[in-house]
């Protein structure tokens, strides 16, 4: 069974980046007053990187 850090290293790679509809969707779940975590879940992305998205 693989941990939760090696799937998220092989579901996104440091270099890969998200596409502009994964990127509006981030956008989009905020919006709608959806947590950093919830839309982490939803979208089985760091948390990291929905934070970042917001941010800019």
């Amino acid at each position: 069974m693989q941990t939760a850090s090696t799937n998220i290293c092989e579901r996104m790679g440091r270099s890969q980046e998200l596409s502009e509809f994964k990127r509006g969707t981030v956008i989009g779940c905020h919006l709608c007053n959806k947590s950093i975590r919830d839309i982490s879940l939803l979208l089985n992305i760091p948390r990291s990187t929905v934070s970042g998205i917001i941010t800019k």
